[in-house]
């Protein structure tokens, strides 16, 4: 985040996410144990990276582990970055080896609360400072926390699917497949939704069908669950809340069987280029553009300063607070803005660099592509 501090960054990010600028990596890690091999080449003191997997999501291969490393790197931070395939005996041996390598600053994203805070105590004990990226791990001991703010996030969906439906008849149907249980972000993101979409189901403008959390976010598990739900309500649905883009790709299959794909919205997240592709398309209505780069630099940012040992400078920099209700506790946090992104949008995260137009200008969406102007 350059000279600014990320408190004023995350406002700016806010007002002009275009200025974020990625580009993508389809270089995947290895998530074997630590590795001289793996680690970053910087010279300065050494920063662990574990990221959660490359099942269910390409943001963490693609985006997160590129972006970290690149800013990890301006910090003047050696950086090793792995990825535990979604195991959480992986992760931990992961961490159990970067801990031993002797890291100054341990950055998780984790695929459970579990796991993190048992991860957060072990480093901790050795004087390891911790921050959670992007999940916070409830009941955990991370002293910082960077995302973007999940609960918005949340109500940038439910805003998306209530615009989507505002011309449909009283009772219009809808079906939420959401994120998994053990993730916190996944229960923010539902709180977001419900932001919006409570007050018009309590109305009966809208009729709430049912709404199921997805273990592990398995997509397959997603599409299996929406067409068990469509089946039981008749094969009818007017809206799909889905908690990601790959979630959203699941359920955007399904309703191709029975033919009701492009006419009825699906929310999403992450702007993924197939997500973006289904939204050129018209086959999902939205998603929602979290610009990585801002949040991989404001890991950096703080992970240089307590590399440091300089907490009062780590402390300005997370000037926001995270409520762990489990952990009764507040979590200094840097949180970071997001963007709705209908079919209107798409080229704002061309223009942005997070995607090339050649990963999302394929055959079935050059006509759109062309017309919205994404070359």
């Amino acid at each position: 985040m350059r000279s600014k501090t990320l408190a004023s960054i995350a406002v700016t990010a806010g007002l002009a996410l275009a200025v974020s600028a990625c580009g993508a990596n389809t270089s995947s890690g290895t998530g074997g144990s630590t590795t001289e091999s793996n680690a970053g080449s910087g010279t300065g003191a050494k920063v662990g990276v574990i990221l959660p997997e490359t099942a269910t999501s390409a943001r963490w291969e693609g985006f997160d582990k590129p972006l970290l490393e690149a800013a990890l790197k301006a910090e003047g931070l050696s950086p090793d970055i792995q990825n535990a395939q979604g195991d959480v005996q992986k992760f931990s041996t992961l961490a159990d080896g970067m801990i031993n390598s002797g890291v100054k600053v341990l950055i998780i994203a984790t695929p459970n609360s579990e796991v993190g805070a048992s991860v957060a105590k072990k480093a901790q004990a050795q004087g390891i400072q911790v921050i959670d990226y992007d999940r916070l791990n409830t009941g955990g001991s991370s002293s910082y926390y960077v995302s973007f703010d999940n609960v918005k996030v949340g109500e940038l969906q439910g805003q998306g699917l209530a615009d989507a439906l505002k011309e449909k008849p009283q009772g219009a149907q809808v079906i939420e497949i959401e994120g998994a249980p053990t993730d916190n972000n996944a229960t923010l993101f539902t709180q977001g939704q419900k932001k919006v979409l409570q007050p018009l189901y309590d109305s009966g403008k809208l009729k709430l069908v049912q709404s199921q959390p997805i273990d592990n976010w398995d997509n397959q598990k997603g599409g299996q669950v929406f067409e068990q739900i469509l089946t039981s309500n008749g094969g009818k649905v007017d809206g799909v809340v889905a908690a990601n883009d790959g979630l959203a790709g699941a359920v955007i299959t399904i309703l191709k069987k029975v033919g009701l794909n492009g006419k009825v919205p699906v929310t999403g997240q992450d702007a993924t280029p197939d997500g973006l592709q289904a939204v050129l398309r018209g086959d999902q209505y939205m998603t929602v553009f979290k610009p990585i780069k801002d949040e991989a630099e404001a890991a950096a940012k703080l992970a240089g300063a307590l590399a440091k040992g300089d907490t009062a400078a780590a402390d300005a920099l997370a000037s926001g607070s995270t409520d762990d209700s489990k952990g009764n506790r507040k979590v200094k946090s840097v949180l970071l803005s997001a963007q709705l992104i209908t079919k209107d949008k798409v080229k704002s995260v061309v223009d942005a660099g997070f995607v090339k137009a050649s990963d999302i200008c394929v055959a079935d969406t050059q006509a759109a592509c062309t017309e919205l102007g994404i070359k």
